[in-house]
């Protein structure tokens, strides 16, 4: 689980380079609350669970591990693209205000669980006894 995690981190940091040269080039600075948590809650933070995971494979793999995968995985990209949307204005149709703000609410509402479950996943599984060390590396 923690290869999946960093696959998908390096995911995030292309897209924060790719925002922060849009960025750059066009000088529409109103961005960078989204690129910013691109490259921290996507690139950075995920690179770190990434990390956790991989040394300490049984809280990844547990039933907490996988509901965090899970609720993060699909929270951060609601909550990226909506702090997207919710720049765009005057909206396309009416009532865009109200979605895109709700939309932000979910999904960092479900980033923010997601964090809780890792924090409490965390101090359940992972201790010294249960690291990834050098006897039982797989090669």
């Amino acid at each position: 689980m923690g290869a999946k995690w960093i696959k998908i981190a390096v995911i995030y940091f292309i897209l924060g380079i790719a925002v922060g040269m849009f960025m750059s080039s066009t000088i529409q600075l109103q961005w960078a609350a989204a690129h910013a948590h691109i490259n921290l809650a996507g690139w950075a933070s995920i690179g770190i669970i990434g990390v956790v995971y991989t040394l300490y494979p049984k809280a990844a793999n547990s039933k907490l591990g996988i509901w965090h995968f899970w609720l993060y995985n699909i929270g951060l990209p609601i909550l990226l693209l909506s702090m997207f949307m919710i720049q765009v204005r005057p909206g396309p149709f009416p009532g865009w205000g109200a979605l895109t703000k709700t939309l932000v609410f979910g999904g960092g509402t479900m980033v923010t669980i997601a964090v809780v479950i890792f924090i409490v996943n965390v101090f359940k599984h992972v201790h010294e006894s249960n690291a990834i060390n050098a006897k039982n590396k797989v090669s």
